[in-house]
């Protein structure tokens, strides 16, 4: 085995080896009462439905206290945060924890470590959020760095959360660039030391999962050289239990399912509300926390499997064996929906085949005129003296919107032009083209390389900052 798959192997597997196994947690205390125990992780945005807004709500408390009424068990639940997914499936491993949320490629790790024991074995049952061009991970590199493209760190430090998706994403985009992990030295931390080590110079790229990169980006500390979306293959995170457990207690795990769909309802019908509720859980930026959850945002939340998904795992799984992460693991008996179907009903098979946004941008460009309803080009400002935010058909339209203002801006938000994802209008490279309409003159990129190759392809077109664009508009 090549040096490149040791190494590999031991990051992917991270915290999920060498544990001693335990009676599986959720056994009844006392004949009356069943712990429950949570493993979540707080700060990773895109599994609050099953973490931290679920938790901060009490919604599962809640779901516990009605089937009390019927069952006569005392149910308490025991929440348990995680800075990423293997430290997590090390407890799962431990019989430590009996649900529990975190990203694909720590899931398939999950899925085949806990297979060799039976009385932790545990099964995927829903999803937390989604985004299928898979631009929920993503690297970035100080602001003065003068890396370009990914071939710009060959020698160089990176810092990621071993065994995590965003590691997998590092993976891929190197090899995508005819790299390999050899080619840089990869530094294992958790998001926030790796944050604090860039910030402070200590490496040269961070690649991290949500919401770390664009928290660095809206800090104005850090800029994105590569979303992990270039891959082409969804990304997701989604819900375990441990499958003894659920055979135990088949209402608990409903009863969490049911009221993780509730938080996800709650999050796509109130999404501003959702995201100052779960920055003032989290102490991450409310703004920040908006440009994932919000309206158009990078994650579709929606607890239905979807087989775009699975075959996102089918596709990732020999990529992670070829690396020696883990064995084989049969998807089909992984991946169970059953609990999901008693929760849906009827409504399941519609719900899981679409994936159309759950929460679209909608409203009236009051800059522009007109309406912004499923428009793709849709953007959104926020600004500080309002509770609400203010929509635009396009982002040169939303820069005129933010010009007439006297009021300041507290986060504006536009579609890259390349691949539609959610960016902050202020970090973005813009792109100033004469020759479009007058509505359409101002193109926003997340990556200064696209911009700046968009605009050597179009003679007439120039590449601009933030603040020219402003006047430009």
């Amino acid at each position: 085995m090549s040096s490149t798959r040791l190494r590999v192997s031991a990051l992917l597997l991270g915290a999920a080896v060498t544990v001693s196994l335990a009676t599986a947690c959720g056994a009844d205390d006392d004949g009356k009462t069943v712990t429950v125990n949570i493993g979540y992780q707080s700060k990773t945005i895109n599994t609050v439905t099953a973490g931290t807004l679920l938790r901060d709500r009490g919604t599962f408390e809640a779901e516990l206290a009605e089937l009390s009424k019927t069952t006569g068990v005392t149910y308490r639940v025991e929440w348990k945060d995680f800075a990423a997914g293997p430290p997590l499936t090390a407890q799962m491993l431990a019989g430590q924890v009996d649900i529990g949320s975190m990203g694909d490629a720590p899931i398939l790790v999950n899925g085949s470590k806990t297979r060799e024991h039976a009385d932790v074995r545990s099964e995927l049952i829903a999803v937390t959020g989604y985004n299928l061009r898979g631009s929920l991970n993503q690297i970035v590199v100080p602001l003065d760095s003068p890396a370009a493209t990914l071939a710009d760190l060959r020698g160089q430090v990176v810092s990621t959360s071993v065994g995590s998706a965003a590691h997998g994403m590092l993976a891929t985009g190197l090899s995508a660039a005819g790299m390999t992990l050899d080619d840089v030295q990869v530094l294992g931390q958790d998001p926030a030391v790796g944050a604090s080590a860039l910030n402070g110079d200590q490496v040269a790229a961070l690649a991290q999962f949500v919401p770390w990169p664009q928290k660095l980006v809206f800090d104005g500390t850090a800029r994105l050289l590569h979303d992990g979306g270039a891959a082409g293959i969804a990304t997701f995170h989604a819900v375990v239990a441990n499958e003894r457990f659920g055979v135990e207690h088949p209402e608990v795990v409903t009863a969490f399912l049911t009221a993780q769909r509730k938080t996800t309802d709650y999050l796509n019908q109130h999404p501003l509300a959702a995201a100052e509720q779960v920055a003032a859980a989290t102490g991450l930026p409310v703004e920040v926390v908006y440009l994932y959850n919000g309206p158009n945002g990078l994650v579709h939340f929606d607890p239905t499997i979807k087989p775009q998904l699975v075959t996102a795992l089918g596709e990732l799984l020999p990529f992670l064996q070829s690396l020696g992460a883990l064995s084989d693991l049969d998807l089909g008996e992984f991946v169970d929906d059953r609990y999901l179907r008693t929760v849906y009903g009827d409504e399941y098979e519609a719900a899981a085949a679409s994936v159309d946004s759950p929460a679209p941008l909608t409203g009236t460009d009051e800059a522009c005129g007109g309406a912004v309803d499923g428009v793709v080009t849709a953007s959104e400002v926020w600004f500080t003296d309002s509770e609400t935010t203010a929509v635009a058909k396009t982002p040169t339209c939303l820069l005129r919107r933010i010009g007439a203002s006297a009021a300041s801006v507290r986060a504006a938000y536009v579609p890259d032009h390349a691949t539609g994802i959610r960016l902050f209008a202020e970090s973005a490279t813009w792109v100033t083209d004469p020759a479009a309409g007058p509505e359409d003159r101002l193109l926003p990129f997340a990556i200064r390389a696209d911009a700046e190759n968009y605009a050597a392809a179009r003679p007439g077109t120039a590449v601009i900052d933030y603040q020219a664009a402003l006047q430009a508009r």
